[in-house]
């Protein structure tokens, strides 16, 4: 081995552990409704009302489904990766309770050691009818349908050919 091709090769080497520049790669995502801390310090449970966090806060990402008293703040930042996917970097999830009245009862955050990881089921739910290869798929509709369906002429489809539309 010559001398160049063993210093082309260590240098390959002490760079394979390098990450690409900052400059190559995408930024952090970030989304939904990022909470800044300053303002949800400012959230007093037992006097801060629904328009005051309307103020500080924005609107909700989202509501409870059957208490309209529950506002949720869901926001994620992400790192796209290799593949389309996206690398969870950070989760946040803050659970604002009010009273009837309208006045903040309780806060509640949920962050990245709330997270619980779910199992992705591989199966397929089944569908009726039968399963088409490739050449059924392709020919499937030859002779299926009248040449009056076609041309405009005659009848649009009878009980046993629902027709072309």
């Amino acid at each position: 081995m010559s001398a160049s091709r063993a210093v082309l090769l260590a240098a390959c080497l002490s760079l394979g552990g390098c990450g690409l520049p900052n400059f190559m790669t995408f930024p952090t995502q970030t989304r939904g409704n990022a909470l800044d801390q300053d303002a949800v310090a400012q959230l007093v449970p037992g006097t801060t009302a629904r328009k005051d966090v309307t103020a500080l806060l924005g609107s909700p990402t989202a509501r409870a489904t059957f208490d309209d008293n529950t506002w949720i703040y869901i926001s994620e930042r992400t790192k796209p990766v290799i593949g389309g996917t996206n690398e969870i970097r950070r989760q946040d999830v803050y659970l604002l309770t009010f009273n009837d009245a309208g006045v903040l009862q309780a806060v509640d955050h949920k962050g990245d050691k709330d997270r619980q990881d779910v199992d992705v089921v591989s199966r397929t739910t089944a569908s009726p009818g039968n399963n088409a290869g490739f050449m059924q798929q392709l020919l499937g509709n030859v002779g299926k349908f009248s040449a009056g369906g076609i041309s405009g002429s005659g009848s649009q489809g009878s009980s046993t050919n629902p027709g072309n539309f």
